[in-house]
């Protein structure tokens, strides 16, 4: 999925409401984007390593060994810089040596390689108990303040949607607000095969409001796709624009 260039979205936009336990926010590491020469916080950008063969790859979960590089621009502006040469540059001087291998589909890689992560986070809430699946199962627990983020398959269908939506902001208290969940650059059948669930339409994340429960690993995670994606929420069909927002759940389950 392709979008043109659009504003950032990064999880520090993800508004919600914290769990009276949950303490001062933990400071998040920043690092310095190769291309834009722009610090921000680590959870806005990709790592790339070099693999043992001297290709430089996707870094999605940043654990890989060895010394990194760390990029925050969007697909478009990374194929861009590609076309330039500028990336070359940019990673001899990352990785204090020679120009590395940089293969020609690594913005290609790169996406993959954070939708595959996404996935999997997800199959890791379902098998922790933290992702509801099914619309009816989905709107009883969102009108009972029990969910964290709602999220739509790109080709859910626009009545599912805001029916679900609905009911988030009856358990949220934000009733005649445009708040809604946030559509995936993935489709049921992409969700479907991953979960191991037939006709997964709709998800969604419990959690206490915390950015660190199920939902802000999530959203996470997932901000950084679209970021990269060049999307944001008002690029998602039947999205208006409104930010997504991590916990209106209740602080008691």
């Amino acid at each position: 999925m392709r979008t043109p260039t659009n504003e950032r979205l990064s999880p520090d936009i993800v508004k919600g409401r914290q769990a009276r336990d949950s303490g001062p926010a933990r400071p998040c590491p920043e690092r310095r984007c190769i291309l834009s020469g722009e610090t921000v916080v680590r959870d806005r950008l990709v790592r790339l390593a070099i693999s043992p063969e001297g290709d430089v790859l996707p870094d999605p979960l940043a654990k890989a060994p060895g010394r990194g590089a760390w990029i925050g621009v969007t697909r478009a502006e990374l194929d861009a810089a590609m076309a330039k040469g500028k990336l070359c540059g940019a990673l001899a001087h990352a990785f204090k040596g020679p120009p590395p291998s940089v293969p020609g589909d690594l913005s290609e890689r790169i996406e993959k390689a954070l939708v595959r992560t996404l996935l999997d986070r997800l199959g890791l809430e379902m098998r922790g108990g933290n992702l509801i699946l099914g619309s009816d199962r989905i709107a009883e627990q969102a009108r009972n303040g029990a969910v964290g983020l709602l999220l739509h398959a790109l080709d859910a269908s626009d009545g599912g949607r805001k029916k679900l939506d609905q009911a988030w902001r009856v358990g949220c208290e934000t009733e005649g607000s445009d708040e809604r969940g946030l559509v995936l650059p993935l489709d049921r059948a992409a969700l479907s095969v991953a979960l191991g669930r037939e006709n997964v339409v709709h998800l969604a994340l419990i959690g206490r409001g915390t950015d660190d429960g199920a939902a802000g690993r999530v959203m996470q995670i997932l901000a950084r796709l679209l970021h990269f994606q060049g999307v944001t929420p008002g690029d998602s069909p039947g999205d208006d624009g409104s930010e997504p927002h991590v916990g209106c759940a209740a602080e008691t389950i």
